[in-house]
């Protein structure tokens, strides 16, 4: 027990330190949102992987979908590396990086105000980010009860909420963006060295790696009666189910606030083409390393453990089994990070865009002293709210069942509004404000009408599509084939305001000889 206390307990110091040393950055809106836009390659890669893998995905997701899937779910790690982060940064990073800092834009629905010089837009933007970050905010709690009520049998996990939800709040309000950035490459060098030790006890339980394979290849169930080996193949038992799971995890960071703001605050071209590299590879190790262990959950509990106590018992099961204080207390620090780092990224976005872009059109005389002051009172307002949120649902007198459904529509809700607007806006001129309006109806149509038909027993569309995580594909490729259709029927936006707007990666700039030869000597 003293050293699971003692590992927290340094943690959260480091963490209060760093939001100490960093409030010199938070003093105007600039600052405090996007460090200046002076965030160099390490501290912007790592905020981005931090903020992608939470302890949803190591505790929830990894657990699930490693149950339904087995070893073959290690594609869901890899996916989320090679599209929602390789590519990402290959195909928004610099355009977004210079597009935003043309236009003046801070956040993603000021984005969407200033591309298309539409007002509505942008509050209808803010809305959504406010109604989907905060059931998105509250589940990251939920990862953490399991594991402390493990580790800490006679801790209340109530106390364990307000405990992390106040020492966010603190690090954040004092630091602002750079806090966080900082906070998130500490955070994020525990989740890399943390995942590796994991993964090397649990197969080592289970005799090592071979073994490990094929106890799991011996692993049968009624799903996979006709189907031998099932857990341990290379696609799994369900190949379709897992494609879109690996869309949705990894093409979805690409409409979603939080994520894509990290490339607004990137410093210089060298910091792209670095943060690129650094990002993949902790995506690899952070998220392949997650789901490649929650495939050997079948190793270590039983179906009727799973039915009784939910996807979620099944990795506190795995670290159960390896009685090591030290390695519990490792992983409690782990997933604390994991935790911590996405909720305060979630929690300064919507900060921001309730502030900047709801408050702020409508008061006069708000000068940037007063939306800092803002910022950080909406971020202890968030982070009360979801803490609230998140005690209320883990009690059982109280238990809101849909919570746990919200979260899975909000990354689909805001994935297929945002995703295809904001794309095709950095890259094509001919996009309307009206194609835009349709995805957002879209999108959060889509997702709103599955969530009703769950609460509702009804089929949404067809039995395939009443999982939110494939109603949330669905989305956003409607959004990716609606967008442009209806920006080719609808009128188009002034030649001018395009021309000018899209100069920006016109703009000629010098560089050094070893990044562009001469065209002529």
């Amino acid at each position: 027990m003293a050293i699971k206390i003692i590992l927290i307990a340094a943690f959260f110091v480091v963490m209060l330190g760093v939001g100490v040393y960093c409030r010199k950055k938070a003093t105007d809106v600039n600052g405090f949102v996007l460090g200046g836009r002076s965030v160099g390659p390490w501290l912007t890669a790592f905020a981005f992987g931090t903020s992608y893998f939470s302890a949803v995905i190591f505790v929830g997701y990894a657990g699930q979908f490693g149950w339904n899937f087995g070893l073959s779910s290690t594609w869901i790690g890899l996916g989320n590396a090679f599209i929602g982060s390789l590519l990402a940064w290959v195909v928004l990073g610099r355009r977004t990086r210079v597009m935003t800092h043309a236009l003046d834009s801070k956040t993603m629905p000021d984005f969407f105000g200033l591309r298309f010089n539409s007002p509505a837009l942008k509050i209808v933007a803010s809305v959504i980010v406010f109604v989907f970050l905060i059931p998105y905010t509250a589940s990251l709690f939920n990862g953490l009860s399991r594991l402390f009520t493990m580790a800490f049998p006679a801790v209340d996990y109530a106390w364990c909420v307000v405990v992390m939800a106040v020492l966010t709040g603190i690090y954040v309000i004092i630091g602002g963006y750079m806090a966080t950035a900082v906070n998130d490459f500490i955070q994020g060098l525990i989740m890399l060295g943390g995942i590796v030790a994991v993964i090397v006890l649990v197969l080592g339980k289970s005799g090592g790696f071979t073994e490990s394979i094929t106890a799991l290849a011996n692993v049968s169930s009624s799903e996979t009666a006709n189907f031998p080996g099932a857990f341990a193949s290379f696609f799994g038992p369900q190949p379709l189910s897992l494609l879109f799971v690996v869309l949705l995890t990894s093409l979805g960071t690409w409409g979603l606030p939080q994520m894509v703001g990290k490339f607004y605050a990137i410093k210089s071209e060298s910091s792209i083409t670095k943060g690129t590299i650094i990002s993949t590879f902790f995506a690899i190790v952070v998220a392949g390393g997650c789901y490649f262990l929650g495939g050997f959950g079948r190793l270590f509990t039983t179906p009727e453990a799973v039915k009784a106590n939910g996807y979620d018992s099944i990795i506190p099961s795995m670290l159960s089994s390896l009685d090591r204080d030290l390695m519990i207390g490792i992983v409690l620090v782990l997933v604390l990070s994991a935790s911590m780092s996405t909720l305060s990224s979630l929690v300064l976005t919507s900060s921001s865009t309730i502030t900047l872009d709801l408050i702020a059109p409508a008061v006069k005389k708000f000068d940037e002293k007063k939306k800092v002051v803002c910022m950080r009172v909406f971020v202890a307002f968030f982070i009360v709210v979801s803490a609230f949120i998140a005690i209320i649902q883990a009690n059982p007198e109280f238990k809101i069942s849909f919570i746990a459904q919200l979260m899975g529509v909000s990354w689909g809700a805001l994935a297929g509004a945002f995703l295809a607007p904001f794309l095709y806006s950095l890259y094509w001129k001919k996009t309307t404000k009206a194609s835009v309006w349709v995805s957002f109806v879209l999108g959060v149509g889509i997702m709103t009408a599955n969530l009703v038909c769950t609460f509702t027993g009804t089929t949404f569309i067809s039995p395939f599509f009443s999982s939110p995580i494939n109603a949330g594909v669905l989305a956003m490729l409607v959004g990716l084939i609606v967008v442009p259709l209806v920006s080719l029927v609808t009128p188009k936006p002034k030649k001018e305001d395009m021309e000018r707007i899209f100069s920006c990666y016109s703009a000629e700039v010098v560089v050094h000889a070893k990044s562009s030869l001469k065209e002529k000597e």
